[in-house]
Order: structure tokens, then C-alpha cells, then sequence
């Protein structure tokens, strides 16, 4: 077939107009002026050539060089259903086609064969929107029959990001090919909580077939990170088990392995990453970031990257950028903003935000009102801005900024005056807790509803809290630390919504106020802050299931007056990192 023939699938799929598939359908369903016939499993449909000549490779070329194209032709098409070949020719007249679970896989395997890209691409979407753990895996392996780029990078980043439950819930798991698996398991983007739940999978996987897959065990576990493993469960149960105490290729890793560990326990954190595989940790899924705030009797403008992986943090700050301090952060669409605050001789209504790709600094446009100790939270693509100081009122207005325009919008004003307050998003609301009126710290808290643009007081706290941290987690909203009137606080409390009622928590190690707070892989984050006697560099998380804190890396530098956001799914994650 010559080149003339085979236009490109962009012209190919944009040859007809809109207006013109909608005549030449109800043409078609009127049987009038049909030029050929397609014989599809005894069945015989009348279609125009040129609107499927559009939107296929397939037709264009037999109907340009079937010996027999004279109009009212009959073409047959074999290999393909009825119920098939009607949703098709559906999508040729309407650039649409009806997709369900029950038909999204036939209907790809077809669109395959007569190569219309157009209901592939839709295919690959629907697919993509139904991923789940029990059949990621399926859907991954389909991807290796089709041309569907897009759809196994997102079948694959999805068993990446959830391996620990794909690989016990999904039954397709079990029958991997080896070079599936190892493709898998070896990846540094692999997101597991521990190394052993690696292991694990790998001996399921062994379990299914032993008799021709237990030979593989030494090439399996050399893709683990083995000497991130808990000692006991590396001595005490791996290197006994029935695949790998007679191996000796086996023997071998648990030498290097152990080798590897006892480096660790001597010279710690600051050994990962400099030697195998072994022993380097994975990419976290997800960064936090610790911006700005207030250190050693001034503003900084220290910018700090927390990986879990590794429990380190690595300094980024970019030099140009000035200090500030009590002010907001928030992470939308590939940016961090950095909203408000106060350099110790100003305070700001500005915006700028940080392009996280190409690591550059942009300003945008102003808030309406300056404030300092202000509290930020984003729903639904906006980042709303909250209460705080102008060097002059505490506030209790409140507005909206929207990227697309680039423009701030009054919202309605809340009930109480907040400084030092903190907000998140939860349920689709927005939620505000605490903070400080002018003469008091505030035991109230707050609720916006964005549909009714309206502000509703919750149950108060159990505790007035100003200079506080407010985070959704799982379900709930979770209140930490902050100040009284009195004394910095260590305690916690998680509020209901569907009850409207607050329980405590178990208490932190180290009392904070104006601290950073964030949610990262199931864990709760407390970062920084003032103890009452002076700015921390401790991090602290927390654990719903456990109800318990778990002390974490420290950052570089002493500072309150922060603020932290999550940034997930870096495509640049490696340059932020010390590895």
C-alpha cells in the first residue's frame, strides 16, 4: 500500500465533520444512499465507505484495494460479533461509543484488529478509571497483546503504588511470568511499607507452583532491598525457610546481606545508597516539604525535602528567594504556592509558586488582603485563604484563588476573627480550627460549604488552641498541639463529622505550636515549631491504626512558624533526593 493511502490517525480520525457523520447517521439508519455492505456473523450492515474510511486503517484499506469495491458491495469481516461491529459503526457516525465492564475488553480486542485508535484510546480510559487492586494485574498483562501505551504505564504505576494488596487480593498475581515479577519487585519506584511484605509476595508467588518455581528464589530476592529487612525476620524466619536454606546461590546473598546490615548499624542513616541494591532504599511515592519559617531570631528561607524511604531530609532551598515565615503553603497541578506571611518587617498579600519541574520561582496574583499567620486548604482545584493578620486586625475573611485565571474572589467571612488558626479539606468542606482573636486563644472551630458559600460552626474543641496544626486523616479531622494561653500543648483530638463530637488522642513526645502538619503515606506528620522555649528541628508521625507517635529524622535547621505540604508522584522525584 503506498503512503498515499495511509493519512496519519490524527487526520484520519478529523477527515469528516460533526455535522456531516450526524447527516450521513440518520442517512444510514434511514438506509439511504449506503454504498457498501459490511457481513459480520450473518449479519449484514449498510454503511457509508467514507465514514468508515475515516476513523479505520482497516476499512480505508480494504475498500481501496478489494478487487470488488463497485458500490453495494458486500465486504466480509471476519473475526468479529455482531454486538461488536453495531457498537463500531456507532462510534464511525457519532466519534462516540457506549462502554461498559462487561464489553470494554471485546470491544479493544476488536477496535485492535481493524485498528480504529479512536475507541482504543476510549478503551484504555475506561480501563484506567477501573483499575483496583484485583485487576490491575490483568489488565497490565492485556496491554502486552494491544498497542495501549498509556493504559500499561498506568496499569503498571498502579501495582507499583499498590504491590502489598495487589499481591495478595489479585489472583492474575500468581501468574506472572518470572520476568513480569522481577520487573516489578527490582522497581526503586515499588511503594511498600517494609521490604518483607516484598519477600512475602515472592514466596506466594514460588507457593503456587513450587516444583518449577522454587529455583528462582535466588534471582527473586536479589531484587529485594534485603538489608533493609528487620534482622530478626531476615534471620530468624527467611534464612529457614524451605525455598532458601538449601539454596546456594542463596547462601551467597545472605552473606552480602548480612554484610550490608551490619554497615547500617554502624554507620546508620548516612550509609544508604552507597553501595548495592541491597541496601538502597526505594523512591518514596510522595515528598514532603518543609517551607520557610522562623530560625534563629529571624525568617529563613530554607526549603527541606522529607524522604520516608530513607527518614532523611535533604536542604533544596533556592537562594534568590527571600525569607518569610507565617505563612501558607499549598500544592496544586505540579506547583507549590507559597501564600502570604511576614519577613519580620512586612506583611504580605503576595503569592508566589514554584514549578516543580523546573525548579523556578514565579509570582502571581495578589491576595486581597495582606495576612500573616494564615491558614490554607485547597478543594476542588481553588486554594482558599484564611483569617490571619494584616499588622493591624485579626481576620475573619476569606477568599479563593483559582490558577486557570489567576485570580483571588472574596468568600463569605467567617464567624470568628483567626490568627493562628489552621485549615483543611475533609468530605469535600473545608474546616478551620483554633487560633487567636485578638484577646484570646479560640476553642471554636468552623466549617465552609463552597456549593451555599456559608460558614457553620462545629462542636468546640475540647481545648483552645492557637498556633495550631489541622489535618484531614482517613475520615476524620485531626487537631495537634499549639498553644492555650498558657503552656504549648502536646495533646491531640480528632473530630467526627457524622457525629459532630471530639475524642482525644494519644499525645505527642514534644509540645509544638506553629508547626508544620501533613498527611504522607498513612502516616501523620508533625514538623518543627516553638516548645515554649525555643524554635525545634523535631519531627514526630503518628499512627491512626496504633494510636501511637513514632519519632522520625530531624530536620537540619531549628524553626517554627513553617509550612509543609505533600507533593505526590514527582516525575523529577530523583532530584530532590540524595540519591
Amino acid at each position: 500500500m503506498g503512503d498515499s493511502l495511509v493519512p496519519t490517525r490524527l487526520n484520519m480520525e478529523r477527515r469528516i465533520s460533526p455535522m456531516a457523520c450526524t447527516i450521513l447517521n440518520e442517512l444510514r439508519l434511514e438506509g439511504k444512499f449506503c454504498d457498501v455492505t459490511l457481513s459480520v456473523d450473518g449479519t449484514e450492515f449498510n454503511v457509508h465507505r467514507i465514514i468508515l474510511c475515516s476513523c479505520s486503517h482497516y476499512f480505508r484499506a480494504l475498500f481501496s484495494t478489494h478487487r470488488n469495491n463497485a458500490e453495494g458491495s458486500v465486504y466480509h469481516v471476519p473475526g468479529i460479533s455482531q454486538e461488536m461491529m453495531r457498537l463500531i459503526i456507532e462510534f464511525a457516525y457519532n466519534r462516540t461509543v457506549t462502554i461498559t465492564t462487561d464489553t470494554v475488553e471485546s470491544l479493544l480486542i476488536a477496535a485492535d484488529q481493524l485498528n480504529i485508535m479512536g475507541i482504543v484510546r476510549l478503551c484504555s480510559k475506561f480501563l484506567a478509571a477501573q483499575l483496583c487492586p484485583e485487576n490491575c494485574v490483568n489488565i497490565w498483562r492485556l496491554t502486552c497483546y494491544y498497542y495501549t501505551p498509556e493504559l500499561r504505564h498506568a496499569a503498571y504505576k498502579f501495582i507499583l503504588r499498590h504491590f502489598e494488596e495487589t499481591s495478595e487480593v489479585s489472583a492474575e498475581f500468581l501468574d506472572l511470568s518470572l520476568s513480569d515479577l522481577l520487573h516489578v519487585i527490582e522497581s526503586d519506584y515499588l511503594i511498600v511499607k517494609g521490604e518483607d511484605a516484598v519477600c512475602e509476595a515472592i514466596l506466594r508467588w514460588i507457593g503456587h507452583n513450587p516444583q518449577d518455581r522454587r529455583q528462582h528464589i535466588a534471582v527473586l530476592l536479589g531484587k529485594v532491598r534485603m538489608a533493609l529487612l528487620e534482622t530478626d525476620y531476615f534471620i530468624n524466619y527467611l534464612q529457614n525457610h524451605e525455598y532458601v536454606k538449601d539454596n546456594e546461590d542463596c547462601k551467597d546473598l545472605g552473606i552480602r546481606t548480612l554484610i550490608e546490615m551490619y554497615n547500617l548499624n554502624v554507620h546508620g542513616r548516612a550509609y544508604l545508597g552507597f553501595t548495592t541494591m541491597l541496601s538502597c532504599p526505594r523512591l518514596p511515592g510522595a515528598l514532603l516539604f518543609a517551607v520557610g519559617g522562623w530560625s534563629v531570631g529571624s525568617p529563613t528561607n530554607a526549603i527541606e525535602v522529607y524522604d520516608s524511604r530513607a527518614d532523611t531530609w535533604l536542604n533544596v532551598t533556592c537562594e534568590q528567594e527571600s525569607p518569610l515565615a507565617y505563612h501558607g503553603t499549598a500544592y496544586l497541578k505540579g506547583f507549590i504556592y507559597v501564600i502570604g506571611g511576614f519577613d519580620s518587617v512586612d506583611y504580605f498579600n503576595s503569592v508566589k509558586r514554584f514549578d516543580l519541574l523546573r525548579r523556578t520561582w514565579q509570582e502571581v496574583a495578589p491576595m486581597h488582603s495582606q495576612r500573616c499567620y494564615i491558614s490554607v486548604a485547597v478543594l476542588h482545584g481553588f486554594i482558599y485563604a484564611m483569617g490571619g493578620y494584616d499588622g493591624q486586625t485579626r481576620l475573619n475573611t476569606a477568599e479563593r484563588y483559582q490558577p486557570e485565571t489567576n485570580q483571588w474572589t472574596r468568600i463569605a467571612s467567617m464567624h470568628d476573627q483567626r490568627s493562628d488558626a489552621s485549615a483543611t479539606t475533609l468530605h469535600e468542606k473545608v474546616y478551620i480550627c483554633g487560633g487567636f482573636n485578638g484577646s484570646e486563644c479560640l476553642i471554636t472551630a468552623e466549617v465552609y460549604n463552597a456549593t451555599t458559600d456559608q460558614w457553620s460552626f462545629i462542636a468546640p474543641m475540647t481545648t483552645s488552641r492557637s498556633g495550631v496544626g489541622v489535618i484531614a486523616y482517613g475520615n476524620a479531622l485531626y487537631v495537634v498541639g499549639g498553644f492555650d494561653g498558657i503552656n504549648r500543648l502536646r495533646s491531640a483530638e480528632v473530630y467526627n463529622p457524622a457525629t459532630n463530637t471530639w475524642r482525644n488522642i494519644a499525645t505527642m513526645f514534644s509540645p509544638r505550636s506553629n508547626f508544620g502538619i501533613e498527611v504522607m503515606e498513612d502516616y501523620l506528620f508533625a514538623v518543627g515549631g516553638f516548645n515554649g522555649f525555643s524554635t525545634t528541628s523535631n519531627v514526630e508521625c503518628y499512627n491512626e491504626k496504633t494510636n501511637e507517635w513514632h519519632d522520625i529524622q530531624d530536620m537540619s535547621i531549628n524553626r517554627s512558624a513553617l509550612s509543609c505540604c505533600v507533593v505526590p508522584d514527582l516525575p523529577n522525584i530523583r532530584e530532590y533526593l540524595a540519591r
